[in-house]
C-alpha cells in the first residue's frame, strides 16, 4: 500500500544537512554542493525538486546516493500526481 502524505525530499535533506545531521547552515551546504543559497532553500522548503545535478552533488558529498534522492523525488511527484488525478 502506498504511503500517503510523503514528505518532500527537500524536508528529508534539510534534516540531514541541518542540526539533526551534519550541522551545516544553508549557506555552508550550498557552497559544498556548488549551488546558490536561494536555489538550495527552494529545495529544502519543498518549492523545487531535487534535480539530477543536485542528486549527484549530494552523492559526491557522501549524503546518500544519487539514486536514493531521485527515487525519493520520483515517488513524491508520482504520489502528488495521482492525488491530483483522482
Amino acid at each position: 500500500m502506498p504511503m500517503h502524505n510523503r514528505p518532500h525530499p527537500g524536508e528529508v535533506l534539510a534534516a540531514q544537512l541541518g542540526q539533526e545531521g551534519l550541522g551545516l547552515t544553508v549557506v555552508e551546504a550550498a557552497l559544498k554542493l556548488g549551488m546558490s543559497r536561494p536555489a538550495l532553500s527552494r529545495v529544502l522548503n519543498g518549492h523545487a525538486a531535487i534535480s539530477t545535478k543536485l542528486a549527484l552533488a549530494l552523492e559526491a558529498n557522501h549524503v546518500g546516493t544519487a539514486e536514493l534522492w531521485l527515487k525519493m523525488q520520483m515517488r513524491y511527484d508520482l504520489e502528488h500526481a495521482r492525488a491530483r488525478a483522482s
